[in-house]
């Protein structure tokens, strides 16, 4: 569904961000996008969406082919209405519109008022505490709550691919686990594909089929889920586990950067 070929892209004319990165997203399938803080992978995202613009970035190299026709380069409106949809860090709900008028607002690019009766329904089928919180303003909405209504607002726009970086962000270990089971049910039930953009790599990996690893604007490592969770590179500095089993944090790795055998 989704293929990201040797892109570049930089940020006001000068900053490079991605190096030359390349990735694919099956259709029906659940991608996991791991890397550490700064590497890149929210820019992956934003070039993908075509949100780079509004930050003064671009794509000034390589391609993105979304069910083989080129997007790179497209409005973010022409790429929402092909059915790529990005669920933003942090949440970023309309504070001063009720949890309705936000799921609306995700309407923009549909018309079929049949279509947008029977998306609102599925939102409150897999969000419940939605329906009772429809007219609330979605500023005095809990963070899992918020969270749930970004999702919505996702279904809302009959998102084929979703995108989504960092879903756990600032929420209770319950709440993750609830959010990420609809994520799943999502995936299997609404065959929609999923790129994960995750920190926590136990959660990105328990939904996930595929996974790719950045460092500095690069894809350093991809292999089956299965396969990464046996390297031992990505127990130690992802799973924080030890050979041994126990957990270590990344100060005692002091080693870290002479140890990525991925990159030889």
């Amino acid at each position: 569904m989704l293929k990201v070929n040797n892109i570049e892209v930089i940020y006001d004319d000068v900053i490079l961000v991605l190096k030359g990165l390349s990735l694919e997203v099956p259709e029906g399938r659940i991608v996991a996008l791991l890397g550490a803080n700064g590497a890149g992978k929210t820019t992956t995202l934003k070039a993908i969406s075509g949100l780079l613009k509004a930050e003064d970035g671009e794509v000034t190299g390589g391609t993105i082919e979304f069910g083989g026709q080129r997007i790179d380069g497209k409005e973010a409106e022409e790429i929402v209405r092909l059915g790529i949809f990005q669920v933003m860090e942090g949440r970023c709900v309309f504070e001063n519109l009720t949890v309705h008028e936000n799921l609306l607002a995700a309407t923009r690019t549909r018309r079929s008022r049949r279509e947008i009766n029977a998306r609102y329904e599925m939102v409150f089928h897999y969000f419940p505490l939605l329906k009772n919180l429809r007219h609330r303003l979605a500023g005095y909405l809990s963070g899992g709550e918020q969270q749930m209504l970004v999702i919505g607002r996702a279904l809302m726009a009959r998102t084929r691919l979703m995108l989504l970086d960092e879903p756990s962000l600032g929420l209770s270990p319950i709440l993750v686990a609830e959010i990420f089971k609809i994520l799943k049910r999502l995936n299997e039930e609404q065959k929609i594909t999923m790129l994960v953009v995750e920190q926590n790599a136990h959660l990105a990996l328990s939904i996930a089929e595929h996974g790719y690893v950045m460092e500095n604007g690069k894809i350093v490592l991809d292999d089956s889920v299965a396969k990464l969770k046996e390297n031992e590179d990505i127990k130690m500095f992802y799973l924080g586990l030890t050979e041994m089993g126990t957990k270590r944090s990344y100060r005692d790795a002091k080693f870290y950067k002479r140890r990525k055998r991925w990159l030889t």
